[in-house]
């Protein structure tokens, strides 16, 4: 008979089942505790980190082109447009939709296209600021469409066509080639050439500078200019400072020394317009150009907000940090800048231009807010800045 042992094997018991489990949950719950805070940290870094990045590339953007204001125009950069009704605008695309409503200032009666122009009050109020938001518009030439190179001749009221010099393209002063480059970008290039939409300015013969835009007919060497366009820049030839109004009409049975057809150069305009859209959630920075369809540059803008130093160089004063420069009344740090205009804009300043995480509905990250100022080069005829 085989020997059995007496003694049982003993397992847990029900009290260290439950010891062990609930150290076990306390260990468990701890472990799943650090990783999911360190998840959330690890979540609010990137988005930080991606917040800085978008918010540095929009700010870059929007002090790159408030620094180029004025480049390329003659200067004082003021440039009359037609005075009729409805006005010149800008704001509006190809669709007839205008973001913001805006007419170009007007000094006796005629509106003037500056190389800088304020926009105050005229973004939407967002719920979080108990003001209206500011929009800004800069006025540059396209440097990168050598369009400058063309001659310019007015076919027809509506129609102009762009040809080479008699002499070549040296025979143009103005036309500068970069390295490596022989003849200029065909009109209608698909990447750089004209578009329905586009501002053009000419410098023409007569001595006169008229803006236009472009409304489609755009091929290898012409482009159309007809009335009604959205900008309401294309007006009637009895309109002054149309392109209309340039034109001659030739005479068949004049002599050889009838007058020639109008000819000058042209540049691309590039009207750009920056301001707060808030048609979508969040509200977001849009740039628009000229009369194309607005972009989105950055989201979650919360505010928008612009001052202006200007100087008069009539009494010799500076007008410091105006808010809507040239109106009576108008809000200054030091002077007054009552009569002066934007070809007086020294410097603009950034106020407040906020960008808020949270309008995403998230609070893993935290908002970013830029004040700084930039100088506008480009604008003064001489150097309107107060000496020592």
């Amino acid at each position: 008979m085989s020997d059995r042992s007496s003694k049982r094997q003993r397992g847990f018991s029900l009290m260290e089942m439950m010891i062990a489990m609930i150290t076990g949950t306390v260990v468990l719950g701890g472990a799943v505790q650090i990783y999911s805070q360190g998840v959330k940290a690890t979540f609010g870094v990137s988005q930080r980190a991606e917040l800085q990045q978008d918010y540095r590339a929009a700010t870059n953007m929007l002090k790159n082109d408030l620094s180029m204001a004025g480049a390329g125009l003659t200067n004082p950069a003021n440039i009359p447009l037609p005075a009729v009704s409805p006005a010149p605008r800008y704001g509006c695309d190809q669709s007839g939709t205008c973001y913001i409503t805006a007419p170009y200032p007007a000094t006796g009666g005629v509106p003037y296209l500056y190389g800088l122009i304020p926009g105050y009050q005229l973004g939407p109020q967002l719920t979080s600021n108990p003001a209206p938001t500011d929009a800004i518009t800069v006025v540059y030439t396209d440097s990168n469409f050598l369009l400058t190179c063309y001659t310019a001749t007015l076919t027809s009221t509506t129609v102009v066509t762009f040809t080479e010099p008699a002499g070549g393209w040296a025979a143009n002063s103005t036309c500068v080639f970069p390295p490596g480059i022989t003849a200029p970008q065909a009109v209608n290039d698909t990447n750089v050439g004209l578009t329905a939409g586009d501002l053009v300015l000419f410098t023409l013969s007569n001595g006169n500078q008229v803006v236009a835009e472009v409304t489609g007919g755009v091929a290898a060497g012409s482009a159309s200019f007809v009335t009604g366009d959205v900008l309401n820049m294309n007006q009637a030839a009895a309109v002054a400072n149309s392109l209309a109004a340039q034109y001659v009409v030739p005479n068949p049975s004049a002599k050889p020394t009838a007058i020639p057809p109008t000819t000058g150069t042209a540049q691309r305009l590039l009207v750009i317009t920056y301001y707060v859209g808030n048609t979508l959630t969040p509200s977001r920075l849009m740039r628009q150009i000229s009369g194309h369809t607005p972009m989105p540059v950055v989201d979650a803008l919360e505010y928008l907000k612009f001052s202006y130093d200007l100087f008069n160089s009539g009494t010799e004063t500076p007008a410091v940090s105006c808010v809507n420069p040239g109106i009576a009344g108008d809000v200054c740090l030091s002077g007054s800048s009552t009569g002066l205009n934007p070809t007086d804009i020294t410097k603009i300043n950034i106020l407040h231009m906020a960008i808020d995480s949270t309008q995403h509905g998230t609070t893993g990250y935290q908002g970013l807010d830029l004040e700084t100022s930039v100088s506008a080069r480009n604008l003064t005829f001489i150097n309107k800045y107060p000496g020592p």
